[in-house]
């Protein structure tokens, strides 16, 4: 496990390097922010407790979102541009057969990532919007450190389907397509546009069954005290199952592709 601790340690300290791109995410968060929280506040002027929260709540969950956004990879980025590249040019070879496991250490570089944005990318413009607007804050420190849990499972849950996108290089050649897609169906199911309990009928529930609302709706929830109990168990084993399955079915590909990489180069 040292060795993993050190590939976090690596990834945060590679993204760390990267300051102008740091401030530039910083600035644009917080101005998407501000254009997103004046849309919100219009839209529940007129329908005060659409979705079941009220206007502060509502903001609140802007500006979690942009806090998010980058260290839960709601759109897609971080490594999976590397991996797909490395497959695509047979790197992938040397990787699989280093004596580390190969979903472990990339895991553990994106956590790495994924913490240096929450803190570089994701303090600042929630601080700013808190100082801007009106928002919902908990009222608990117990309550923050379960959304920080939440937000954790969050960033496994974003890993696992990133990590099967990458995989599907194997067979696609080119990962390009399947990474799009999967960046489509974050912009809209994590919840990011508009919170997921305001999606009606049959398709509000499909939407919060999936695992993108892993990423953003549930840590949004569990912030805005909706998740209390047994009912904040129920979110982190929703969590929880969706991170392990999908991790299971990423390690299956992966021993798929390993005896299809070791067939070839035989």
């Amino acid at each position: 496990m040292r060795l993993y601790a050190a590939v976090a340690a690596g990834g945060f300290r590679r993204y760390a390097t990267y300051r102008m791109a740091t401030a530039a995410g910083v600035f644009t968060n917080t101005v998407f922010g501000f254009v997103m929280a004046y849309t919100y506040s219009a839209l529940w002027d007129a329908r005060p407790r659409l979705g079941g929260y009220d206007q502060p709540q509502a903001l609140a969950y802007v500006w979690i979102g942009q806090a998010l956004f980058a260290a839960s990879a709601l759109f897609g980025g971080g490594f999976e541009d590397e991996l797909i590249a490395r497959i695509r040019t047979g790197d992938i070879a040397i990787d699989l057969y280093r004596p580390v496991d190969l979903q472990l250490w990339w895991l553990a570089g994106d956590v790495g990532r994924a913490l240096f944005q929450l803190i570089g990318r994701g303090v600042i413009p929630m601080a700013l919007g808190a100082l801007a607007f009106d928002i919902a804050l908990p009222g608990s420190p117990l309550t923050w450190l379960a959304f920080l849990l939440a937000v954790f499972l969050g960033f496994v849950v974003s890993f696992a389907v990133r990590y099967l996108v990458a995989l599907s290089a194997f067979w696609l050649m080119d990962g390009a397509g399947a990474a799009q897609v999967a960046s489509l169906s974050g912009m809209f199911f994590t919840g990011m546009l508009l919170p997921l309990n305001v999606f009606p009928g049959l398709l509000g529930e499909i939407a919060r069954a999936l695992p993108w609302s892993a990423l953003l709706q549930i840590p949004a929830d569990i912030y805005l005290g909706t998740h209390t109990g047994w009912g904040l168990v129920r979110a982190y084993a929703f969590q929880g199952g969706w991170a392990l399955a999908l991790l299971a079915v990423g390690r299956l590909l992966q021993m798929v592709a390993t005896r299809r990489v070791v067939v070839q180069g035989g």
